[in-house]
């Protein structure tokens, strides 16, 4: 297509949109849009250049792809169609400081705070031939509006009406540590996952997804290992879920000195034992690697590896965010030394390609289940455990390895004291949940998404009411869910199994990654085919209440849960690199 007829085809968007939104879109009687007359000029500022497109791409990537995308809203707002409502000025200005624009009382800045409930970092430190090339890349990527053809009946505006209440309950905390900062803006570190390392004395282990993981002692960062050392093809951009995943180390590493990692590559860095069809853009590679630590008690753990799979996905997101191994399980019982690893979708069903993670044949969108020391897989470098649900059938391309599947990104998954497997899935537009981790279940992504349906052909941030031959499908449906009206995205947490504070026994205490806000339900309603009751905690520093969110300057905290020694709880946020203590609970004032 020449210049010229793109050119037409989009100003027919522009004007479209401009009609759609009332020739120039108003909030609160001010025009912040652009108008008829003035279309031609606005689309004539964005360059069409390759390379100008390239970069911008590249800075898009690395600084706006973690919030948004151009077919859905996300964390922040879709930005499939935004020039042709905001002017190319307003665009530049917002993406260069945001904070400011709001300060300066900008009507739809403004707006959007308040839809989204939180701030987008400034970007001031990008020069303004960067600003251009991401303002050009965004305009390239407009898309039209997609109609949704399916017979789905209305969509549901409110899927969960029922407002998540304060429990009347105050998490005391306090800041113990902030941990070595690997940016100067944020995240400044982000610190992802922690765990315990049971031995005669047990030691407490916390990895930043940029490549590192450390021992963390008393307030002393020791670093413990350097995967982007390790590798030279470790990626840990556009951000999001990229870089060090996850770690888990194995039940008998005192003996074997075995460490399990996962971690993003750049494409094509070798063969995926897991791909689809190569007309279709491969974002990165997914690998899971087994090192063999020559001695488990020095630091920095040193030693061989050997990848034991390696998976091809579509964009940046929904990766291999976690892998553990069920810490309930006793040497002799049937699920001792299995690594359960959670794959999602890799961003396949928003990119317009559901069907990668949509039966059992492909190993995305599942909870997996491998014995490391086996080698009866496709590759032969891990084992097929002969009690996987998929371990006996017949049918050639089904894969083994998948336990429970259809999570969009089952970033989370811990154990119950009584061995219930629950798995925290982050939502797409509307629904954010919990599952109990069933052998052989289908939760349902592309086709569900909480207990509602979506259409991954069409607009997928619309849910619908199931219809009322839904058990023919057989699919499971989470056992606790809120909706975007409370938050985001789910973070998942665990059952606090500690003594040192009573009243939370009993509790599966979770939260909302960008809002920071702290939940719990009590386990014994966590029951499959009911909904637990959600609670808000409140939380509380010194003598003051305060919110997680309000604590990194109303920044997307993007914050964590972790168990640390004693079985006692830790907050941390990658805003800033800070990991909070739980030291208390009292009712509220």
């Amino acid at each position: 297509m020449g210049i010229y007829n793109r050119f037409q085809q989009t100003l027919c968007l522009a004007i479209f949109f401009g009609l759609l939104l009332g020739t120039t879109a108003c909030i609160n009687g001010k025009k912040v849009g652009t108008s008829k007359s003035s279309a031609q000029a606005q689309l004539l500022a964005y360059s069409q250049d390759e390379k100008v497109l390239a970069k911008g791409q590249q800075l898009f990537q690395a600084y706006c792809s973690s919030c948004h995308n151009f077919l859905q809203k996300g964390i922040g707002p879709n930005l499939g169609q935004v020039t042709a409502a905001v002017t190319p000025v307003w665009l530049k200005k917002i993406i260069r400081n945001a904070p400011e624009l709001i300060q300066q009382g900008d009507p739809r800045a403004t707006q959007l705070y308040k839809e989204y409930q939180q701030l987008m970092p400034p970007f001031t430190s990008l020069k303004d031939a960067d600003i251009e090339a991401i303002v050009s890349y965004i305009h390239a990527q407009q898309k039209a509006p997609v109609l949704d053809q399916a017979n789905l009946g209305n969509p549901v505006l409110d899927p969960v009406p029922q407002k998540i209440a304060k429990s009347g309950l105050q998490l005391i905390i306090e800041h113990v540590t902030t941990a070595p900062l690997t940016a100067d803006k944020a995240p400044k570190a982000r610190i992802n996952q922690m765990r315990v390392l049971p031995g005669t004395k047990d030691r407490l282990f916390i990895h930043d997804l940029r490549g590192t993981l450390y021992e963390l002692n008393g307030t002393n960062w020791q670093v413990a290992f350097e995967i982007n050392k390790e590798r030279p093809h470790f990626i840990n951009q556009p951000g999001m879920g990229t870089g060090l995943g996850s770690f888990a180390f194995h039940p008998d590493f005192y003996k074997n000195g075995l460490l399990y990692t996962t971690h993003t590559e750049a494409a094509g860095t070798d063969v995926a034992d897991f791909a689809y069809p190569d007309s279709i853009k491969v974002a990165m590679q997914w690998v899971l690697t087994e090192w063999k630590i020559k001695d488990p008690n020095t630091l920095p753990l040193t030693g061989s590896s050997r990848t034991l799979m390696r998976i091809n996905v579509v964009t940046g997101i929904h990766g291999v965010q976690e892998c553990a191994f069920n810490p309930g399980a006793k040497a002799g019982d049937p699920d001792y030394g299995l690594l359960y690893i959670g794959i999602g979708d890799g961003g396949a069903s928003e990119s317009g390609f559901p069907f990668i993670c949509q039966d059992k044949s492909r190993i995305w969108s599942s909870v997996l289940r491998i014995d490391p020391s086996g080698n009866n897989s496709k590759n032969g470098h891990y084992g097929i455990p002969p009690n996987n649900p998929y371990a006996k059938l017949s049918d050639a391309v089904a894969c083994r390895e998948v336990y429970c599947r259809g999570f969009r990104n089952p970033n989370r998954f811990t154990w119950t004291p009584d061995g219930k497997l629950l798995i925290a899935d982050i939502g797409h537009a509307n629904i954010e949940e919990l599952n109990l981790g069933i052998a052989g279940g289908d939760y349902g992504w592309p086709y569900r998404e909480g207990t509602f349906v979506i259409n991954p052909r069409a607009k997928m941030d619309r849910v619908y009411n199931l219809p009322q031959d839904d058990n023919t499908q057989h699919y499971l449906y989470p056992v606790l869910q809120f909706d975007h009206d409370e938050g985001k995205a789910i973070e998942g947490g665990f059952v606090y199994t500690g003594t040192a504070i009573p009243q939370l026994r009993g509790k599966y205490i979770f939260g909302e990654i960008a809002l920071g806000r702290i939940f719990f339900a009590e386990v014994d309603q966590l029951k499959q085919g009911k909904q637990a009751t959600i609670q808000e905690f409140e939380l509380k520093m010194g003598n003051e209440l305060v919110t997680i969110l309000g604590l990194n300057n109303g920044i997307k905290p993007d914050f964590r849960l972790g168990v640390g020694l004693n079985k006692e709880l830790f907050i941390y946020t990658k805003s800033d690199g800070k990991v909070y203590g739980i030291v208390g609970c009292q009712p509220g004032q």
